[in-house]
């Protein structure tokens, strides 16, 4: 089976092989997947990172014969590499490879003035979480999205979390199967998820809590709320927006 790997800034990852179709995730450059199936355009790819699938348009990915691991990315909120010479603007949590110059195929990427942080010797912290999601701070909300460009409720904690050396499904309700139940409110921590329901009872949200008062999470964007057992109070109307359904803890 052959990988891809990601060579723009952000590609879509498409439910079908057309541009008008749904995005379901992206990719950002230096990620890798698995090519399943092809056609003139469209790659359908698998991701080596949660194994998620869909089209992605092949004129922004690269085959390659092999994958490179990496534990270390980028995590200025923003940053700037070169991609065959030209400017490329990349966001938080894009992989910052070893070696400051690096091939893949017809590309050659230059990361000399790329600020990267080691995932795995990263603090599972207050401080390292806060510090982190408030990078995303004012990000668009965006369905499949998972950058500082835009970003959806699961893409934005699978982000975050990667930066800490978690790794997280990529929907919310799969998120929801991971991690251990914390009990009430009173009792979460800094860093764990609170997860939403509908009135079917499907988990439809995710957030990050703050403390037992305040959630961060990406609802019309990255923002700040108020939350209390029954759920998330937007901090600007007042309203009620979101129904708490469980909540999970992922480092004890």
């Amino acid at each position: 089976m052959d990988y891809v790997v990601c060579v723009v800034a952000v590609a879509p990852v498409r439910k079908e092989s057309s541009h008008r179709s749904e995005i379901m995730t992206e990719m950002l450059l230096g990620e890798f997947a698995w090519v399943l199936e092809e056609t003139k355009d469209f790659s359908k790819v698998k991701s080596v990172y949660d194994g998620y699938e869909g089209w992605c348009q092949k004129s922004q990915l690269e085959k390659v014969t092999e994958m490179i691991d990496t534990k270390t990315f980028l995590i200025d909120a923003v940053g700037e590499i070169e991609v065959n010479d030209q400017p490329c603007r990349i966001s938080c949590a894009t992989p910052i490879f070893e070696n400051e110059m690096i091939s893949f195929g017809r590309f050659q990427l230059n990361y000399k003035n790329s600020k990267a942080g080691n995932a795995s010797t990263a603090a599972f912290s207050e401080s390292n979480i806060r510090s982190i999601a408030f990078k995303f701070l004012n990000t668009p909300y965006l369905w499949g999205g998972k950058s500082v460009f835009g970003i959806d409720c699961s893409g934005f904690s699978q982000q975050v979390f990667k930066l800490v050396n978690i790794k997280l499904e990529r929907d919310a309700y799969q998120q929801a199967e991971q991690g251990e139940v914390v009990g009430f409110l009173q009792e979460a921590k800094c860093g764990d998820l609170a997860f939403f329901d509908n009135e079917e009872g499907r988990i439809v949200h995710v957030g990050i809590l703050l403390d037992t008062e305040t959630i961060i999470h990406a609802s019309g964007k990255v923002r700040v709320d108020k939350i209390d057992n029954a759920g998330i109070i937007n901090s600007d109307t007042g309203e009620r927006t979101h129904r708490l359904r469980i909540i999970k803890r992922y480092c004890q």
